[in-house]
């Protein structure tokens, strides 16, 4: 264990190691800048991309297809989604698919004898993301979580954090920061879902950055009871019965999850994958491979038996809230301080309901690459000393603790995961919500948080656990304190005692704060009247 801090510089640093932390910098490093990237795992196989396939949303140039991908979520999504954001992302997916095919990744040909650029490998993906971020130049710190940002009276400055494998410190100083640190899943077991604790968007609120659409973050993916693979697609092809065989009427892998919930929580849920064709099940089988290893292991053939099933909580992995955005290079309020990929808002193409994981990769290469592009360009504005400020990290100011503290007083940090999982895992408290359950779980949640300020031991955890329990406590509360404001139901935010859709309601939800969080409608450039916008 080395006691001497790693001291680095450089124009950007990108926070994150998935596909839009990969796809920042090297669309930084195309515009001159100096390039580093810190990920709290491995890059290119932690995240919740590395391990397993995805779809992407890729839509060919034309007119009346992209049309028809545009207006096919559009009452899922509450309505709520940005036609000229929408655009932006497709014209850049398509793109940045066709460079990857040339970068020398393996696309299938389908029946056509045509390259399917609809979905990829993860493995293969994110192998090749980190040979193209190493042949651009930048510097990979692997097992290297970030603890803070640094700022100064300008604007922020770089980041602080640990190497984990030798408990050595680090210091980057950076003229831009790029958050690219994926969603919450608050420690669910979802593969590849572990490292995504939320805490870019507590970093990001340190620096006083906003959050838009948390309150959309009642992701819950059908799972088997025996499996952490959320590959909830298939299910479209699902019939979902009771133990005794009768079919759960209304159970759906989109418009009926609800009622896979209302059922499990009184009983179990069977599902069986019987409505696939013989041509449906090969395709499935290539597709998405690790999804049906826990199945062979077990000998279940999930098309012809039933399965036990449940709902396993993805929170803003795939839930469509995280940092707002303010323009086009996906820069947020803060200066310096820009967002991609799922730590960032994804409401702008996905409205109220989440993209699965097609929106998803397409708004990681897009926004990874516009992200980056815009950082680099920032931090080369800055001039010679761009890099000699005296920055300092923002938890003396928020006293937010990054370290554990030995006193006997301190609340544990996996005691501390534990009781936020209480309260945002049951899907009778966050899946379907109400005032007075909301408010009793932020009253929770907010004493939590005093007593984190306080500080947090870990017994034989990591220093990471002390952020990652605050970050998730902050995630719930700006999830909970949006979903309170949101007083009906839009998207996948279900309110028992507002169920229907409420016209007036018809805009974002803005929401930040540390200590005290505040909530507020989205007034800014891409509100207004949102449901002309996206009409052909």
């Amino acid at each position: 264990m080395s006691n001497e801090e790693l001291k680095l510089k450089a124009d950007v640093l990108i926070i994150g190691g998935g596909p839009a932390g990969a796809w920042a910098s090297i669309a930084a490093a195309e515009q001159g800048a100096s390039v580093i990237l810190v990920d709290k795992g491995y890059c290119g196989t932690s995240g919740a991309t590395a391990p397993a396939g995805t779809g992407i949303w890729y839509i060919k140039p034309n007119e009346q297809e992209r049309e028809e991908a545009m207006m096919s979520r559009a009452e899922l999504g509450g309505h709520l989604a940005d036609r000229k954001w929408m655009l932006r992302v497709l014209d850049r997916t398509y793109h940045n698919v066709h460079q990857i095919r040339d970068w020398g990744y393996p696309f299938p040909i389908d029946q056509r004898g045509e390259l399917n650029y609809s979905s990829v490998q993860g493995p293969e993906y994110m192998r090749l993301m980190r040979k193209r971020v190493q042949k651009a130049g930048v510097r990979i710190l692997d097992h290297s979580p970030a603890l803070e940002l640094l700022a100064d009276g300008h604007g922020v400055a770089g980041a602080t954090g640990i190497q984990e494998q030798t408990g050595q410190t680090w210091r980057i100083d950076a003229a831009a920061v790029v958050i690219a640190t994926g969603g919450c899943a608050f420690l669910s077991k979802a593969l590849g879902t572990n490292v995504l604790t939320g805490d870019g968007y507590l970093m990001a609120g340190e620096a006083g950055a906003e959050f838009s659409g948390m309150e959309f973050s009642t992701a819950y993916a059908i799972v088997p009871h025996f499996s952490s693979v959320t590959k909830t697609v298939f299910y479209n092809w699902a019939t979902f019965y009771y133990e005794d065989g009768r079919v759960v009427e209304g159970a759906g892998s989109r418009r009926g999850r609800s009622v896979i919930a209302k059922t499990l929580l009184k009983e179990p849920v069977y599902a069986r994958l019987d409505k696939a064709d013989e041509a449906l099940k090969l395709a499935m089988r290539k597709a998405q491979p690790n999804f049906f290893l826990s199945f062979d292991r077990l000998k279940i053939d999930p098309f012809t038996e039933k399965f036990p099933i449940t709902l396993r909580y993805e929170g803003t992995v795939r839930g469509t809230g995280g940092i707002n955005i303010v323009d086009e290079t996906c820069a947020t309020k803060v200066p310096g301080l820009y967002a991609a990929g799922d730590a960032a808002t994804r409401e702008l193409i996905c409205g109220g309901f989440t993209g699965g994981g097609s929106h998803n990769a397409a708004w990681a290469m897009s926004s990874g690459y516009w992200s980056g592009e815009g950082a680099a360009r920032f931090a080369l504005k800055q001039g010679a000393h761009r890099l000699d400020r005296d920055a300092r990290g923002l938890s003396e100011q928020t006293g937010v603790p990054t370290h554990p503290n030995s006193h006997k007083s301190a609340v544990n940090s996996e005691e501390l995961i534990r009781l936020v999982q209480d309260e945002v895992f049951p899907y009778d408290r966050n899946w379907f919500r109400n005032e007075q359950g909301l408010t009793d779980s932020l009253g929770r949640l907010n004493r939590l948080w005093h007593e984190i300020k306080q500080g947090v031991s870990t017994g034989e955890g990591s220093t990471i656990s002390v952020r990652e329990a605050a970050a998730m406590t902050a995630t719930a509360r700006w999830m909970y304190e949006s979903g309170l404001e949101r007083r009906e139901t839009r998207g996948m935010h279900v309110r028992t005692d507002f169920p229907g859709k409420d016209a007036a309601q018809h805009y974002r939800l803005l929401s930040g704060g540390l200590d005290k969080v505040w909530v507020k409608p989205h007034t800014g450039p891409y509100s207004g009247n949102i449901r002309e916008a996206i009409r052909p």
